[in-house]
């Protein structure tokens, strides 16, 4: 399964997300791989982070920065279970081609009021691939949530009938991410039955299903 993390906002937890996913994965036995679409190169500043801490190896990260990844990640999935790709903001022509690569697309957002969001150019990008790729799956991943709000709640129940709908799964704004990305670790690696290694174990499984 090819899963791309995709929107054009910077800042919605992309890369944290796409790391995440690919740790919980590896650690149930998948093999995966971690496709960095972003020219700042995040993914593959935290693989190299991990590497000089002495941290085991879980998952490869390449840099495919470019728009032949359509073509591309599929070759990739060939040798692995999962291919994640953490995609670009703003570069249009990244994200088309992240598009077709993808068999499911996750849209990171934080819960905002649905009009905020859910309009954008991200979801026009998302309609034309689907002229091409017409069984496409979306998905919208609320995250950095606060803690004790209804607004996600709310959110997710705004989208119930919308395409793409909302995860059942959201994860939290929490210093443990933070932690984890400055020293090329997982918070799996810091607290392995804390919150939000759990939260990232539901979204996994909720994304599993999807596939299944």
């Amino acid at each position: 399964m090819i899963v791309a993390l995709l929107n054009q906002k910077g800042g919605v937890g992309k890369t944290t997300l796409a790391l995440h996913l690919a740790g919980q994965w590896a650690r149930e036995g998948r093999r995966v791989t971690v496709i960095d679409a972003d020219p700042q190169g995040s993914a593959l500043d935290w693989s190299a982070q991990r590497a000089r801490e002495g941290l085991p190896r879980l998952f490869g990260v390449v840099g495919l920065a470019r728009d032949t990844l359509h073509h591309e990640a599929p070759e990739l999935a060939q040798g692995v279970d999962h291919v994640v790709i953490d995609g670009p903001p703003r570069v249009a022509s990244l994200l088309r081609s992240a598009l077709l690569a993808a068999d499911l697309v996750l849209i990171p957002a934080q819960p905002s009021p649905f009009d905020g969001w859910a309009s954008g150019e991200m979801l026009r990008l998302l309609a034309e691939a689907r002229l091409f790729r017409p069984g496409l799956l979306a998905r919208f991943v609320l995250n950095r949530c606060a803690t004790r709000t209804v607004i996600a709640r709310e959110t997710r129940l705004a989208l119930a009938g919308h395409d793409p709908a909302a995860l059942m799964a959201r994860i939290g704004q929490r210093v443990a991410f933070a932690d984890a990305a400055r020293s090329g670790r997982l918070v799996c690696d810091l607290r392995p039955q804390g919150i939000a290694a759990r939260e990232i174990a539901a979204l996994a499984a909720e994304i599993g299903g999807l596939a299944s």
